[in-house]
């Protein structure tokens, strides 16, 4: 009987044990859903190396480096996201300032003029279709300092309004960065003033005078047309002289006949 008993409890004890045991194991947890790796950053881009393997447009650079436009450009190129747009003039355009000179503009003109070289954004080449539709961009100087874009059949050309020029060729056009080559410096009116000189005229063609008759050839003319080198005249000056002395040796030998 007591044997009964303890095998009877023993059963129920294991029942409960083996209940208990299923509730605390738990089914095991899904395995967390991978976290899709970060974009790539953008590579950086070093505006002084640009610049100096294209061009040339070393006298641009030396005015980014003494000005200090440089590191404004660069942190613009680097650290936003809106991107920078620039139009560098090669080292012949500088070169070709007469008048006016930057020479003779003070520190924080000069600063000005290099900033107004540059937009805030970056644009592409098909971008300038759009902004070409716009009156007035405004550019790094800020406040009146803006630029007339127009867009001919894919060619960009940019008024300032003392310089009209045109896109030439783009050395750098990928996000964020685009660095145009221009074949002028841009001048802004804001410094320079609206007394715009006209643009001159182009100069006329010269008319082109028939070539003169060599010496030779008027002498050679005047001796083929000369009497003297006439064939007619000459056989017919022959043909005179004959018959003159014919006529002389016919009379002679009539007047011998008479007097035998």
């Amino acid at each position: 009987m007591k044997f009964s008993m303890i095998f009877l409890v023993s059963n129920i004890l294991l029942l409960l044990s083996s209940s208990a045991f299923a509730k605390t194991v738990s089914p095991p947890a899904p395995s967390p859903t991978p976290t899709p790796a970060p974009a790539p950053a953008p590579d950086f881009v070093n505006l002084t190396e640009l610049l100096s393997v294209a061009g040339p447009f070393h006298t641009f650079l030396q005015y980014l480096e003494s000005t200090k436009v440089l590191d404004t450009f660069q942190n613009q190129a680097n650290n936003t996201e809106e991107g920078i747009t620039i139009f560098v003039p090669k080292d012949s355009a500088f070169a070709a300032l007469k008048k006016p000179s930057l020479s003779k503009l003070k520190d924080d003109q000069i600063k000005q003029v290099i900033l107004f070289h540059a937009l805030p954004h970056f644009y592409s080449l098909a971008d300038f279709k759009n902004l070409s539709q716009t009156s007035l961009t405004p550019t790094f100087a800020g406040g009146d300092y803006t630029l007339n874009f127009t867009d001919d059949s894919g060619t960009v050309h940019i008024n300032s309004g003392w310089s009209i020029t045109k896109v030439t060729s783009a050395v750098h056009a990928t996000d964020p960065v685009a660095i145009y080559q221009v074949d002028k410096v841009l001048l802004p009116e804001a410094i320079f003033g609206t007394d715009i000189p006209p643009v001159p005229a182009p100069a006329p063609t010269p008319d082109i005078a028939p070539a003169a008759d060599s010496p030779t050839e008027k002498s050679a003319d005047s001796k083929s047309s000369s009497p003297s080198s006439s064939p007619d005249h000459s056989s017919s000056y022959k043909i005179t002289s004959y018959g003159i002395w014919g006529n002389i040796v016919l009379a002679t030998f009539g007047v011998v006949v008479m007097l035998l």
